[in-house]
């Protein structure tokens, strides 16, 4: 059997998905985990690290992820199937190193979920304080999962309305912003969010790519879409359009958005840097002050349910790499079994994973940043492990029916693993030492499995 090859054969039903997606569900599912507002919590932070220049971090970040989103696109040409990083590895690097890269996404498609599930509870906490920030976690972990279960496509159809509400948001700010700024001016220089804004002296792009490692963050998930390749009507080149359109339309949202609040932003980058408890409500205390504790109320509520969809296409996400694994045996096969073409058992698993680590991080203090550092290693490992693929099956094993590009095939997935190495080690020593407990775990698992399934390569 190829290394591109399923354990399972494509025509038994019982392991084989229906394909039902457009390239309009694929960029919803894209943009909801993303989410369009993501930047939010995360721009005092890039603010006062980056001296004032967060606008720029975020074009950096995008021009960053453009290296990931292309070797995406590399692979899901080749390799249309629901594993994605799972898969390419496999294809790219053999099957040890397949196990290995599934492994380690498990921590980013598993958990993420339960980190937007929690952002849903605290969020509806805050404004429904009477009830407890874990009821609306289990609450949204519930909907999301009977909407999941219903079928991809029915829950694209939800998430459109969802996605369409969460942009119609974004724009709100946006009008509001700009007529704020027109009738009493912006409180930093207009072009501070590209340079600085000069109090923490001269413009330093050491600051810059020092964010670029918290912002990059900002994006996971847009590589979802891949593990919808089986999915998709129309062929692997509308998943591999969709990837790359998703990142730059995220990449222009985040950079319009972080640019505008910039200018609002009465809090001089110093500041925010002296006062780090200021940083995370940052972006909130500039609306209250600029426009009005109104459009806090809306950005908030838009928040609380974003989060919830945006774990919605998580957990589908986290489903079809359960299922692709349990499909080549690398997990319980159970875990491949479908229903009308949904994986049920392996959505099911997902959601009890999510709620487990959700309910885990919601009775503690430090239990969002524990999560958060968990996905952000994985993410990253799986990243760097997808350029290595790359680099795998089209130069070195030479499976690719097209000759060589050294650019598209060498260059760009090395400069991409470089970028992903990078903020791996700008990771707080936390993420590290779990990535890599993780990591010996996932090892000592595939040296139990080489006795019931080989493992070439």
């Amino acid at each position: 059997m190829s290394d591109t090859e399923t354990s399972a054969s494509p025509t038994d039903e019982r392991h084989r998905l229906r394909r039902s997606l457009g390239f309009r569900d694929l960029v919803v599912y894209g943009l909801l985990f993303i989410a369009p507002m993501a930047p939010v919590g995360v721009f005092g932070t890039l603010d006062a690290r980056s001296h004032g220049a967060v606008a720029l971090v975020y074009v950096v970040a995008t021009v960053a992820m453009a290296f990931t989103a292309f070797s995406y696109a590399q692979m899901v040409r080749v390799v249309p199937q629901a594993g994605s990083v799972f898969a390419y590895a496999r294809a790219g690097l053999g099957r040890g190193a397949g196990f290995i890269a599934g492994w380690m996404a498990m921590l980013d498609y598993v958990l993420i979920p339960a980190v937007a599930y929690l952002f849903s509870g605290i969020a509806m906490n805050a404004l429904v304080p009477e009830v407890s920030r874990w009821v609306w976690t289990a609450l949204a972990v519930v909907v999301t999962t009977l909407l999941n279960l219903w079928g991809v496509r029915a829950a694209a159809r939800v998430g459109f309305l969802v996605l369409a509400l969460e942009v119609v948001v974004l724009l709100v700010f946006v009008v509001a912003a700009v007529v704020v700024l027109a009738r009493d001016g912006a409180a930093r220089g207009v072009l501070s969010p590209l340079s600085g804004d000069g109090t923490q002296g001269a413009f330093a792009w050491s600051a810059v790519l020092g964010a670029v490692s918290v912002a990059v963050l900002s994006y996971l998930g847009f590589d979802a879409i891949a593990t919808f390749a089986e999915e998709v009507t129309g062929g692997s080149a509308k998943v591999a359009r969709a990837l790359l359109f998703c990142l730059a339309l995220a990449g222009v949202l985040f950079v319009a958005q972080t640019y505008l609040v910039a200018l609002l932003e009465p809090t001089t980058s110093a500041r925010l840097a002296a006062d780090p408890g200021k940083q995370g409500a940052a972006f909130y205390d500039a609306v209250d002050v600029s426009v009005g504790g109104w459009l806090h109320d809306l950005v908030a509520a838009s928040k609380a349910v974003g989060a919830a969809f945006a774990a919605l296409a998580g957990q589908a996400a986290a489903g079809r790499l359960l299922f692709a694994m349990g499909r080549d045996r690398r997990l319980p096969r159970a875990l491949s079994r479908t229903d009308a073409g949904v994986p049920r058992v392996a959505l099911l698993c997902a959601a009890v994973i999510t709620l487990l680590a959700a309910g885990w991080a919601a009775r503690r203090d430090d239990g969002l940043d524990k999560l958060v550092s968990v996905v952000d290693i994985g993410a990253l490992t799986a990243f760097t492990l997808l350029h290595a693929s790359v680099v795998g099956f089209f130069a070195v094993r030479r499976r690719g029916r097209e000759r060589v590009s050294w650019w598209r095939h060498v260059l760009v997935p090395v400069a991409g693993a470089a970028i992903t190495v990078a903020v791996i080690v700008e990771a707080s020593g936390v993420a590290q030492v779990v990535g890599a407990v993780w990591l010996v775990i996932g090892v000592l698992v595939l040296v139990g499995q080489r006795g019931r399934v080989a493992v070439p390569g």
